[in-house]
């Protein structure tokens, strides 16, 4: 088992600055997942990652690297508030719901409130979505980058987190979210390396 207050400090080092002001490590010894966050939300400034060090200490420590890395771009990555097309109309139908609530039209409110509730469950699954989440991979790769990593050796070792997580938190397969992530990570990663060559650092 890897020793918290070691770990702990060695992940602030590795985290970018946006990672410093909105994220905290919180030890989760009881979660079934090796390292958690919640989804992105307009109203949280500072969001909690639980890592359960029993799980954690069995990744390497590159997988660790980047498994943690991916959790801080996607909290930090994602903004709730970006004006894209889902969020407008989710706010513009939530606004026409309260208006059509005030005037006491029943029809006017199934209407409004409907177009809203489309709109929303769109913005929640585009955030819980694939997208967001090979977004996160890419951003994650990145800062390995400037940690020392290859951009391919830290494509691999991001995807091989995702396979060992899966395995040692007792999922028998891969959700198809981390199938689409790992296809993306392995055309990054390219070719393995040959046995007996070193890989590319």
């Amino acid at each position: 088992m890897i020793n918290p207050d070691q770990e702990i400090p060695r992940l602030r080092e590795l985290m970018p600055a946006s990672g410093w002001m909105k994220t905290r490590i919180r030890s989760a010894p009881s979660q079934s997942q090796a390292i958690a966050t919640d989804a992105p939300r307009p109203w949280r400034s500072i969001y909690p990652l639980y890592i359960n060090f029993n799980l954690w200490g069995q990744l390497s420590v590159p997988e660790r690297d980047l498994l943690f890395l991916q959790h801080i771009s996607w909290v930090t990555g994602t903004n709730p508030l970006k004006l894209d097309v889902p969020r407008t109309v989710a706010a513009v139908g939530a606004a026409a719901t309260l208006f059509e609530i005030f005037q006491g039209n029943a029809v006017g409110i199934l209407m409004a409130g409907g177009v809203s509730a489309i709109a929303a469950t769109r913005v929640w699954r585009d955030s819980k979505g694939p997208s967001s989440k090979i977004m996160a991979d890419e951003a994650a790769i990145y800062v390995a980058q400037r940690r020392g990593y290859s951009r391919s050796d830290a494509a691999r070792h991001l995807a091989s987190a995702i396979e060992t997580a899966a395995r040692i938190e007792g999922r028998r397969s891969l959700a198809f979210n981390d199938v689409l992530r790992c296809q993306n990570l392995n055309a990054i990663a390219g070719p393995a390396p040959v046995v007996g060559q070193p890989a590319s650092r």
